[in-house]
């Protein structure tokens, strides 16, 4: 199967800079969005080292072996995923050390979705509240569960999605790759199909637009305009964050 990927990122109309970083590699099949937070810059500085540390150690870095955090799985779904998990702890490692070495950036951290592509399987790993889309046969479906205090209250029955959208701690992340230390990403695998699309983004986007909004302008809009197009609605509805959406389409 080919991959055909496009990217899109605005500064937004409020921020200074833009904190957001992201990967694209078509034949590499692979893709990354991370969100970073912190202040003098320091945002911006740990998305880029998570992004760099992501691409190093799955496209250029050590051997597969290397770079799990069990050796002991066999099955090669199960040893990408491994090597996810172990990429981004690395990249929460480095992050740390970073901020350690210059004091302006204590505090530092990132969110992180990763899209690797192989063969005619989608692994996927992230954290933090930056997100994964699937959009198949003309419907969408969210492949990723932020960690944020919103979603636990959601999971606990004592918020509705509806109600966690008004809530203002809503970004609040229970796990972000550098600040929180060692991370436990959420990984999944699933069989890819001609037609998909994945839609990989920050929360620039998902804040102003929910899941329905979203899944409309997926519907009426080509995929060479789609990223361009969302960032353009999430702006116009109001949004004053940094937005970066990576779309990558499926082709037979």
């Amino acid at each position: 199967m080919r991959l055909e990927a496009y990217v899109r990122t605005d500064t937004g109309p409020v921020r200074e800079n833009n904190e957001d970083n992201f990967l694209v590699d078509e034949d590499g099949g692979l893709f990354v969005v991370a969100d970073g937070m912190g202040g003098h810059a320091a945002g911006e500085v740990a998305s880029r080292v998570a992004v760099d540390t992501i691409r190093e150690l799955l496209e250029e870095g050590p051997s597969p072996e290397e770079t799990r955090l069990d050796r002991s799985v066999q099955d090669p779904a199960d040893e990408l995923r491994e090597r996810l998990r172990y990429a981004m702890n690395q990249a929460s490692y480095r992050i740390r050390k970073e901020a350690q070495a210059n004091p302006q950036y204590s505090g530092m951290g990132t969110t992180l979705c990763v899209l690797l592509v192989e063969a005619d399987q989608a692994h996927l790993a992230h954290v933090g509240d930056s997100r994964v889309y699937l959009i198949r046969d003309g419907q969408i479906f969210r492949l990723t569960r932020d960690h944020t205090v919103v979603q636990q209250e959601i999971d606990a029955g004592r918020l509705t999605p509806e109600m966690a959208r008004q809530v203002p701690h809503r970004n609040y992340l229970t796990q972000s790759v550098g600040y929180h230390g060692p991370v436990e990403p959420d990984t999944s695998t699933r069989p890819l199909l001609p037609g998909d699309v994945f839609l990989l983004c920050s929360d620039g986007l998902t804040d102003p637009l929910d899941d329905q909004a979203i899944a409309g302008i997926c519907e009426r809009t080509d995929l060479a305009d789609l990223a361009e197009t969302l960032v353009h609605e999430a702006l116009k509805a109001g949004g004053e964050d940094n937005v970066t959406v990576v779309v990558v389409g499926v082709r037979g």
